[in-house]
């Protein structure tokens, strides 16, 4: 099975000394995971300063000697208690049957385009990639992150382009979307406002694929304009996996719900994510960790208490990312996974 971890700096001094710390705390756990015969098959970034730390880091020994030996991705979103860079990796005893990719955009290959260009070209990109490997969208990519500078101003032509990209290849209401996560998140360059990071699997046929929808919890996603899946669970052949899309407090009309307070929306939300596993034959205790993203990095201490509270055993981490609806204070995402 896959095992996943997260860790961050120790929160203390300059940014290359909690890069070494970091650095220390990554060796020591992946030489468990060797001795467990585990190996490192992709690691997530998030840092609170990308245009500040970006240059360090790749300089650094966590980079040249984790991360970049594997898939990995960068993104600027804060994580929580002072810390400025917090690492996910996922490892795992088995081949891994996913492909993770960060595509990203330079500064000079956008000019000037807005949120929609930028989301065209980076989906053109994967698909150019998945037509060299003789795969498409419809089939084998199976999970999005799309990060959205300024998500208030720019998530509308985000919302458009991946509908118009859907349409054209065949993603339909009476088909199936992609799994996805929209959320605030910075990428390098100053007139960058759209990434997005693409997981596809090679081997996989459709019967493979299950949508969750859990209806009586959540609408469909199509109902207010957007293009999503919920959940997918995803048949392998020793196990189901199951990727859970960005969740917030929402009802089966679409409508945000405990406006205003962070808590019962973070119990919501949790409930959410329950009834989506549930349509797909797993409950909570499968989760192996959680994404948390705050609209209002304020609400950091409330929600971290609640989570160790009720799932003190899941790694977590929470970082400061806008959710696309401002009512939402507090969005999550996880992964999971059962043995058939």
């Amino acid at each position: 099975m896959d095992k996943y971890t997260i860790l961050t700096d120790n929160g203390n001094g300059l940014f290359s000394e909690r890069l070494a710390d970091l650095y220390d705390k990554a060796c020591d756990y992946l030489k468990s995971e060797r001795q467990e015969g585990r190996t490192l098959h992709y690691t997530k970034v998030f840092l609170s300063d990308i245009a500040n730390q970006y240059d360090e880091l790749c300089h650094s020994p966590l980079m040249t000697d984790v991360v970049a030996n594997t898939a990995h991705t960068i993104i600027q979103q804060s994580p929580i208690g002072g810390t400025k860079i917090g690492v996910l990796l996922k490892t795992s005893d088995e081949a891994d049957a996913f492909t993770l990719q960060s595509l990203r955009l330079t500064d000079d290959e956008i000019s000037n385009f807005g949120s929609y260009v930028q989301t065209i070209m980076l989906f053109d990109k994967y698909i150019a990639w998945l037509k060299q490997q003789g795969l498409n969208l419809k089939d084998h990519c199976v999970r999005t992150w799309i990060y959205v500078r300024d998500i208030d101003t720019n998530y509308d032509g985000v919302v458009k382009a991946r509908n118009d990209v859907f349409r054209q290849h065949g993603l339909t209401v009476d088909t199936h979307f992609i799994a996805s996560t929209g959320i605030g998140g910075r990428s390098l360059g100053k007139n960058v406002c759209v990434a997005i990071d693409f997981l596809t699997a090679r081997d996989i046929q459709p019967e493979d694929k299950l949508f969750l929808h859990a209806l009586d919890h959540l609408n469909p996603t199509h109902e207010y304009g957007v293009a999503f899946e919920r959940g997918v669970r995803i048949s392998l052949p020793q196990k189901y996996q199951y990727f859970i899309s960005g969740t917030a407090s929402i009802n089966n009309r679409g409508e945000v719900i405990n406006i205003g307070n962070v808590t019962k929306q973070t119990e919501r939300l949790l409930e959410n994510i329950g009834a989506l596993l549930a349509d797909g034959g797993a409950t909570m205790k499968d989760v192996k960790y959680y994404i948390i993203y705050l609209r209002d990095l304020a609400d950091a201490v409330v929600v971290d208490k609640y989570m160790e509270k009720v799932y003190p055993d899941v790694p977590r981490i929470i970082t400061h990312a806008k959710v696309c609806r401002p009512a939402w204070l507090v969005e999550m995402e996880c992964i999971a996974e059962r043995e058939r």
